[in-house]
């Protein structure tokens, strides 16, 4: 494992380098991720990244790539190759000495770190060259043993460390020890540009339905997310189960990921609960605006707590009532029975309760919900505004009269 408290190369100048370094006044940050295929801390790091180069900063992912690399070609932001998502202490040693160069070529301001392996890289660099260093916690991260525990204190070591939930701030605090003027809770953002009714066409809804063989006139209910077990797309078939009386349509949207014996599980239920011909497993949905325009209800179903849980809020922004269990980032994002509906963790038939709720709403109760949902997304959990408070964090960091720990608190 890399010690983080390894000094023994000189600080960056700070002056521009020949290099291709930035000019001097200008923000320069590193964000380091492991990868950038899909998923909430990778779609974070591309929002904060292409903020930044629009507000005029130098903005830097170091991943090993992924398909999010063309957005941060088109935002003006620089992608650079690692190997971040390795384990291997000998390649994150490799890795810290990379992200040292890095730093003092680009004369980086600060480097943020997204993830734990990549993150005993970072905390290693910024050592070594006098960057500031920043972490975000995306998850709770399980810790079975002392030293997995260990291993997931990196997470806590940042100069200030970011959570993107309440709910992940009180798990912070209540499983490690971190001074509170440390920590600051910024939560993931809604692209309202994209995420907006009044951008999606009737022309791109029906295309969908069309494209789903969905039946006209038959409520749907829409569980988006990968197929993996936590994520409660079997709790949702046993809710459904209980629902027969009722008329609806049930679409559980995702990759499997490799996870093919899941997704012959999840249709072998189906069949076996009675709901073949009411339920559908599809890929990835490449129009979720219009997914959720379509939905009578969304659902959020997870069993295990999600430190955010993204869909809930995106849900909210196109005006779509939502059943969600009652822990994790969901509660806090949602006016109970007024923008949705929430039920205990892993009980079906209070999954099935919240989900006929959503079902039993008139015309004039759903606009009344749409409107108050979108209100509460637009004002509370915008990109925009996710952004401006990690720019802001930032910009608080590199004042001259920033607290700033002593080494030993965010560095042992």
């Amino acid at each position: 494992m890399i010690d983080s408290r390894d000094t023994s190369a000189a600080p960056a100048s700070a002056s521009a380098s020949a290099s291709g370094g930035a000019p001097r006044g200008r923000l320069v940050v590193l964000q380091v991720i492991p990868r950038l295929e899909t998923g909430g801390a990778e779609r974070t790091a591309v929002d904060v990244a292409a903020a930044l180069a629009r507000a005029g900063g130098t903005a830097i992912v170091a991943s090993e790539g992924g398909r999010m690399e063309h957005e941060l070609a088109r935002a003006g932001a620089l992608h650079v190759t690692l190997p971040l998502a390795s384990k291997n202490p000998l390649v994150m040693r490799r890795n810290a000495a990379r992200l040292a160069r890095l730093i003092r070529e680009h004369e980086v301001d600060i480097i943020h770190a997204r993830s734990r392996a990549p993150a005993w890289s970072a905390a290693a660099a910024a050592r070594r060259t006098g960057c500031r260093f920043v972490t975000t916690f995306h998850g709770t991260y399980g810790a079975k043993s002392a030293l997995k525990r260990w291993y997931n204190s990196i997470m806590i070591r940042g100069e200030r460390v970011i959570a993107n939930s309440d709910f992940i701030a009180g798990h912070i605090r209540g499983a490690y020890r971190i001074d509170d003027a440390r920590l600051r809770v910024i939560p993931r953002g809604v692209d309202l540009e994209r995420f907006d009714p009044s951008r999606v066409g009737g022309e791109r809804v029906a295309a969908l339905a069309r494209a789903w063989r969905l039946d006209d006139g038959v409520p749907l209910i829409l569980l988006p997310g990968r197929l993996t077990r936590w994520k409660g797309q079997g709790l949702l078939l046993d809710a459904l189960a209980t629902m027969a009386e009722r008329d609806f349509l049930c679409v559980l949207v995702g990759a499997d990921q490799g996870r093919a014996g899941y997704r012959r599980e999840l249709e072998q239920r189906t069949a076996s609960l009675g709901l073949s011909g009411r339920v559908f497993i599809l890929d990835e949905c490449r129009d979720m605006p219009a997914a959720y325009m379509l939905a009578d209800v969304v659902v959020s179903a997870s069993t295990d707590p999600e430190a955010f849980g993204r869909i809930v809020g995106e849900a909210q922004a196109m005006g779509c009532p939502v059943a969600a269990p009652r822990h994790g980032g969901a509660p806090e994002q949602v006016i109970e029975d007024r923008t949705a509906f929430l039920f205990t963790p892993g009980d079906a038939a209070g999954l099935a309760a919240a989900i006929g709720h959503a079902l039993d709403l008139n015309s004039s109760s759903r606009e009344t919900l749409a409107q108050e949902a979108m209100a509460n997304v637009r004002a509370k959990f915008s990109k925009d505004g996710m952004c401006g408070r990690t720019l802001g964090l930032y910009r608080e960091l590199l004042r001259a009269d920033a607290y700033r720990p002593a080494a030993a608190a965010y560095a042992s």
